[in-house]
């Protein structure tokens, strides 16, 4: 298949409109479940950072349907961060495309190694893209283990 013949692009969001909906789709697949309110999906660096969406082209609309984050810890380090992928659209190789588009610009600013912190149930998505574990990271709302993971480039 062709990338040009893909039922989605990859790209960064262009408008308010798309920045409204990257976010709200940003809190309602990572953080409405654990009933954190809209709005803490968002932090303090968001402006200088590298958000990517995924948009379903054959939706007439051009609904989002994954969101991703890249943000530049130092001159080297970038991190991948809030990514997701709405569940009906999952294993489409929209995630893999994402990460793709972030590890592209990382490379191209000098960022030569990626972390995240991956939802256990995403390690072996990542594993797949050539991250490594480093070890355990933190437990959100007590619930969901998350582990360290990099990438050298």
């Amino acid at each position: 298949m062709s990338l040009n013949s893909l039922p989605y692009t990859v790209r960064q969001p262009e408008s308010k409109a798309e920045f409204k909906d990257y976010y709200h789709l940003r809190w309602k697949l990572l953080r409405a479940a654990w009933h954190q309110p809209e709005g803490s999906e968002v932090d303090d660096i968001e402006t200088t950072c590298f958000h990517v969406i995924a948009i379903d082209t054959e939706d007439t609309v051009n609904a989002i349907i994954g969101v991703a984050r890249l943000q530049f810890n130092s001159d080297d380090e970038a991190q991948i961060r809030y990514m997701a992928v709405a569940p009906e659209h999952q294993r489409q190789g929209i995630g893999r495309s994402m990460i793709s588009y972030m590890e592209d610009h990382a490379m191209r600013t000098g960022h030569h190694n990626i972390v995240l912190d991956a939802r256990e149930p995403a390690v072996g998505f990542y594993e797949k893209l050539g991250y490594k574990v480093t070890g355990k990271s933190y437990l959100l709302f007590d619930t969901i283990q998350h582990y360290k993971m990099h990438k050298l480039f």
